[in-house]
């Protein structure tokens, strides 16, 4: 070889770093222009072991502000996720607005593991892709762009780096005998991977597929795709553009048997000697529950929905009264925070999903979705439709995990609540519960009604339904709201046994 040109590189190796150069300067732009507008960035590196998902993903963030971007090594979960459902890990590191969120591997990691050692069965692995199928267009909807780079790697090109690793005492221990055991059932990964792409590649998150033995190619082939994608999104945004339509509004989900406000029996009373003695047989039978919840790690997840004063709280301290509290939370649920506000609305919600064996009651919960927020306008119209798909959805991915799950609307007519506010006006004790905001929602209380109507109508799932709460008589509602809570803990316990 001539010795002036050795050790050079070609003249096509040349053009692909100078691509590669031009490529990386537009990103560092496009994300301080996501960052202005607002735009969330999901990012997913997917790839069989000694593929480069390292490699491309330091090529990648070189150009970047290191203060805009967060990249996460997804291993096996750890207990503590274990203890939740399957994508709650991920949930907790989806991006707010202004960030970048890279994984290096991610929610298919563990499918693809389960899919080759048989240790999910067929039905729960479609349920898990269902899962992540909602999961990543709901992150789309809400505004995210999502990336999907899948690294190729023959099995002999494989082998050789995989030796390379293990020859260098520095990089020795990222060749683990999981490592070596995946490289050994390389086709039944291989297989795996398809199936994967099959049910994973969409329109709203699409997989590209890279091949890895270049690395220079890789890069870029990765990097054109993040600035094409970014740049498109960022003229969209700075022109006000809704993305693309959000499908499927034209055609609502809707349940047979739902509760409807105009069937509510007002009248239902019980005396309070009745109340006691009920009361203390309740209270009794959820202690022992709570603990057999517990011991059999089910998760019980409980909302409260009601009108302004109608009864929430005091219901559920009866319900908790006896109740150990290291195995309960009350999650007092109010408008979104800045933090709250940066991220999809179902964030805050999954955030606070119990461990198995523990509850959560939310007082007020994901479905000031599709009341306040539609009533208020504190949303759009397309936002709040949506809502009942993404949200019959989360709670859906809940009862996959195994979750009981029982929700309720506390109900009183307009007289009694004029009532009960007037009482607490009266009550200095009880003044701190009554503000101008109640007044201001009581006037709206036809837009209210016609909004909680249609969200039985569309989120009243067979095995999450609406129970509807009579609660002009404060006594008469907490016994009810008691005998639906052991009645579905009960069924959550019958269907762990069997």
């Amino acid at each position: 070889m001539d010795a002036l040109t050795y050790g050079e590189p070609s003249k096509a190796k040349k053009s692909v770093l100078r691509k590669i150069e031009e490529q990386a300067e537009e990103l560092a732009y496009l994300q301080r222009k996501c960052r202005e507008l607002g735009i969330p960035v999901l990012i997913v590196v997917e790839g069989l072991s000694a593929a480069g998902k390292g490699t491309i993903i330091n090529q990648m963030i070189q150009p970047l502000d290191p203060r805009g971007f967060k990249v996460t090594c997804i291993a096996s979960p750890s207990r503590d996720e274990q203890l939740r459902p399957f994508l709650w890990r991920f949930w907790r590191r989806t991006p707010s607005a202004e960030r970048m969120a890279i994984f290096d591997r991610s929610w298919y990691r563990n499918l693809l593991d389960a899919q080759v050692n048989d240790s999910l069965g067929a039905k729960d692995l479609q349920k898990a892709y269902s899962d992540v199928r909602a999961f990543e267009r709901q992150m789309r909807d809400g505004g995210t762009v999502i990336f999907k780079f899948f690294l190729e790697v023959s099995k002999k090109e494989q082998a050789t780096r995989l030796a390379a690793l293990q020859s260098n005492p520095v990089t020795a221990w990222r060749v683990s005998d999981a490592v070596l055991q995946r490289h050994a059932k390389y086709r039944e990964y291989q297989e795996a991977v398809e199936s994967m792409l099959q049910q994973t590649d969409l329109p709203d998150s699409p997989w590209l597929k890279v091949a890895s033995k270049n690395t220079n190619q890789a890069t870029l082939k990765v990097l054109s795709n993040l600035v094409s994608t970014l740049r498109k999104r960022v003229h969209e945004a700075s022109r006000e553009v809704s993305p693309d339509p959000r499908p499927g509004l034209s055609k609502l989900p809707a349940f047979s048997n739902a509760p409807h406000l105009s069937n509510a029996d007002l009248t239902s009373q019980l005396s309070k000697d009745s109340y006691r003695e009920l009361l203390e047989a309740r209270q009794r039978k959820i202690q022992e529950l709570h603990h057999e919840v517990y011991r059999l790690r089910i998760p019980v997840v409980l909302v409260y929905e009601g009108w302004d004063a109608a009864g929430k709280g005091g219901n559920i301290r009866r319900l908790t009264e006896r109740m150990d509290p290291r195995g309960y939370e009350v999650i007092p649920v109010s408008a979104p925070n800045d933090l709250e506000k940066a991220h999809h609305y179902l964030w805050r919600f999954w955030t606070e999903f119990p461990k198995a064996g523990h509850v959560t009651i939310f007082d007020r919960s994901w479905y000031g979705r599709v009341l306040v927020e539609r009533v208020e306008g504190f949303c759009t119209e397309a936002e709040w439709k949506q809502a009942y798909r993404e949200i019959n959805e989360m709670e859906e991915n809940f009862r996959h995990f195994g979750t009981v799950m029982a929700k309720f609307w506390v109900h009183v007519d307009q007289e009694e609540q004029l009532r009960r506010f007037q009482a607490r006006e009266q009550n200095p004790r009880k003044q701190w519960k009554l503000n101008e905001e109640d007044w201001r929602n009581r006037e709206k209380w036809k837009p209210y009604e016609d909004a909680v109507n249609e969200m039985f109508l569309r989120t009243h799932a067979p095995k999450s339904p609406w129970t509807l709460i009579e609660g002009n008589c404060k006594r008469f509602a907490r016994i009810k709201a008691l005998d639906v809570v052991i009645a579905a803990i009960e069924r959550g316990i019958a269907d762990k046994s069997r």
